[in-house]
């Protein structure tokens, strides 16, 4: 499970230092995609494949189904770490998710979601009194 909010950079060449704590998951291979509210989000290779199996599960008479889907597999990029933990965000997913220099990493259980950091700030500032006003269950049973 990927937990935290972490402050990497990226460097000059697009890449990007996979917090410390989340590298051994994402060794062998990973996939960096659009994610939604223009972050990234990044699967272990296991984990995407999984998720793919649920989208290929889906109906693709409709219509939303198959826009999703277009969506996040045509951003799709397969990527392995080198050996500093560094992975390298393509062009037009930094594009994409407002990527320059300061970013923000969070876990998101099965995932990490890769953020600009002032959009991260702008986000979170946007979210929390809602999370600490939730006054009926967002997920039923949890809490």
């Amino acid at each position: 499970m990927f937990l935290g909010t972490h402050t990497p950079r990226l460097d000059d060449k697009g890449r990007l230092f996979l917090p410390a704590k989340f590298r051994d998951r994402m060794a062998d291979g990973l996939v960096v995609t659009r994610g939604q509210e223009r972050c990234l989000y990044v699967f272990p290779m296991a984990e995407f494949v999984r998720v793919t199996e649920q989208m290929q599960a889906a109906p693709t008479t409709s219509k939303a189904v198959r826009d999703f889907t277009r969506v996040f597999l045509s951003g799709a990029s397969d990527e392995v770490p080198d050996k500093q933990g560094r992975v390298t965000i393509p062009a037009n997913l930094r594009a994409y998710a407002g990527l320059t220099k300061d970013c923000t990493v969070i876990g998101a259980g099965s995932r990490v979601e890769v953020w600009d950091t002032d959009n991260w700030n702008a986000y979170l500032e946007s979210t929390e009194q809602g999370f600490a006003d939730q006054s009926e269950e967002v997920i039923p049973g949890l809490l």
